[in-house]
């Protein structure tokens, strides 16, 4: 198994922030895609969408307020499915610390490389959405190339 991880810290916010902006559609929809749908409750279902090139469906497995958030990929490409996204998210000082955990690859395929360096992307999307009340959703993401 391989995992993606990434750290990022986000200043002058608070953990509570970061977790409304992993939890709620609005939130998700002005960091990741504008396409989100779903809930972001414990036990229910998000629904991201990247046209034209597809989506993902994920369960809510866990969420702590102001601590940590996990999904489990439930559809969407064949390597995703099964695998979990987890945040966990501390206060240290000015910044909340966000420890990105995209976990359970089954072999690290160089779709796994491509899907890092955009969730770095992302990440620094939610980061200026938190600091300054704009991020970069997708379809106004940094483009690198087609999935595949």
């Amino acid at each position: 198994m391989a995992d993606i991880l990434h750290r990022v810290g986000i200043k002058d916010s608070n953990p509570r922030a970061v977790y409304d902006a992993l939890t709620t559609v609005d939130g998700l929809a002005a960091w990741w895609t504008r396409e989100t749908t779903g809930s972001g409750e414990t036990g229910r279902m998000l629904q991201f969408r990247f046209p034209p090139v597809g989506g993902f469906d994920m369960e809510v497995l866990r969420t702590l307020p102001g601590e940590q958030v996990t999904w489990k990929v439930v559809d969407g490409p064949d390597e995703w499915i099964g695998t979990t996204i987890d945040w966990k998210l501390r206060q240290d000082g000015d910044y909340t610390i966000v420890l990105f955990e995209h976990q359970g690859w089954k072999e690290p395929v160089e779709f796994m490389n491509h899907c890092s360096t955009k969730w770095a992307a992302y990440l620094l999307s939610l980061k200026s959405l938190v600091e300054t009340g704009k991020g970069a959703p997708a379809p106004d993401d940094v483009q690198i190339s087609d999935w595949h």
